[in-house]
């Protein structure tokens, strides 16, 4: 830690780790201070923050955030796997939207291997609509757990039972209800199972009376509104100094959404709007957030429309037996090993089959050296995949932009001048995800 001697009195320079040495320096100051922890903790986030707080009476006058309690080394990892196992890694990043970092990292891989317009259609309209499902489920964590940091408990029943719709049908597509590593350079790991599109289209009967239940408790609720409104204060010009993207900037009035800005898998096709609020508060994240979930049962339904109608009977993985993983998988009879039809067509064919199958699984294929980026308009913002190859059978480099951690830059710009009870209801407007963060 260092400190000078400027024209308003001492300043000092920490770095987060030198907390004693803070402490230590302040207690000799004449000035009448409280240096507070919030944290490390959940204080309205999903996973752990510190929040080192200065404040004058019960007003916040500084606020740092500290982060890297949930580090992973996902990025470092990577360089130690194949190109597809690396989706296993990326999918536990931000794990309230597996799907988003799953197949931003894919489009990337793409990329580098000159297949984006090979993917076949099936697989992109089943991407856009697990994205869609996803986003959410992302939703609906957010505003259910702010809900219960506010006081509400009911929000935060209403979101999670709905979200176990969600999860409930991730879990009948792919198998695993979070973490999935179902999309994979080339397309998707398997298609829709048997029953698929019915239960999705039951969820889009229930889905717009849940959203609008959830409307009617806090969207006029006085409590609400009282702790929303008018308060983390960031306007446009803030959020485009600080990188700020997703609900955040769209609640400052900018309608800067990737999905129509620099259309992606499709999404040019798809008809829908991006909501967006004057508000610069809280209270304009939330109503955007709301909106958007509107917005996705939209696209989720035309999806559905495409993968009934047109694309009912494609691929989804490309037809390239150098890069596609087997994607025509069949359970056995006992439930969890594949049938004896999908071994006899893997091992039946020919000895060089079998021979490329095994080196594909074990090795990995090649992808040719260079760099790509990839991005998503994920729950939180733009998640882009900055991808290296040196031409080998593993990335050099991957390298993650997570929104969570650029809007996380917003906390100080939010908090400071307000009172030490909102900073919950600006950290939770952010809405970061620390696994996203630290990865």
């Amino acid at each position: 830690m260092t400190s000078t001697t400027e024209t308003e009195g001492r300043v000092y320079d920490v770095a987060g780790q030198d907390w004693d040495e803070l402490v230590e320096t302040v207690t000799d100051s004449a000035e009448e201070r409280l240096v507070i922890n919030m944290g490390p903790q959940h204080p309205s986030t999903h996973g752990v923050l510190r929040l080192v707080l200065t404040l004058d009476g019960e007003t916040v006058t500084e606020a740092r955030t500290v982060i890297g309690y949930l580090h992973t080394g996902i990025e470092k990892n990577m360089e130690f796997r194949t190109w597809t196992q690396g989706v296993t890694f990326v999918t536990r990043m931000d794990y309230l939207s597996p799907i988003f970092n799953e197949t931003a990292y894919c489009m990337g891989v793409e990329k580098l291997l000159g297949i984006t317009d090979r993917i076949p259609e099936r697989a992109q309209a089943i991407r856009v609509m697990m994205m869609e499902l996803n986003r959410i489920s992302s939703h609906l964590v957010a505003i259910a757990t702010f809900g219960l940091e506010l006081g509400a408990t009911t929000p935060m029943l209403f979101g999670f039972r709905e979200r176990e719709m969600v999860l409930d049908l991730f879990e009948y597509i792919t198998g695993l209800r979070m973490n999935m590593a179902y999309v994979r350079p080339g397309g998707v790991s398997v298609d829709l199972p048997a029953g698929a599109v019915d239960k999705i289209g039951e969820f889009l009967k229930v889905m717009p009376s849940r959203i609008k239940e959830m409307r009617k408790l806090l969207d006029a609720n006085p409590v609400y509104t009282r702790r929303t409104k008018d308060v983390a204060y960031l306007d446009l010009t803030g959020c485009m100094a600080l990188g700020i993207t997703g609900p955040m900037l769209r609640a400052a009035g900018l309608p800067w959404d990737l999905r129509k800005s620099q259309p992606y898998l499709g999404y040019e096709t798809y008809e829908f709007d991006v909501p967006t609020e004057n508000t610069c508060d809280v209270y304009g994240r939330y109503l955007v957030r709301v909106a958007e979930m509107e917005e996705s049962l939209k696209i989720i339904e035309q999806a559905l429309d495409r993968l009934q109608g047109p694309l009912k009977n494609g691929p989804v993985m490309i037809e390239d037996k150098k890069i596609g993983w087997p994607a025509q998988l069949a359970l056995g009879p006992d439930g969890f090993g594949n049938s004896p039809d999908h071994i006899a067509h893997i091992m039946g064919s020919s000895m060089e089959a079998l021979i490329h199958h095994f080196k594909l699984v074990t090795e990995g294929f090649r992808v040719p050296a260079g760099q790509a980026y990839a991005a998503v308009e994920s729950p939180r913002g733009e998640l882009g995949a900055h991808v290296v190859s040196d031409g080998g059978t593993r990335p050099y480099r991957v390298h993650f932009r997570d929104p969570s951690f650029t809007n996380l830059q917003a906390v100080p710009a939010t908090c400071e001048g307000g009172m030490i009870a909102d900073v919950i209801s600006a950290v939770a407007s952010i809405d970061p995800v620390m696994g996203g963060v630290d990865r």
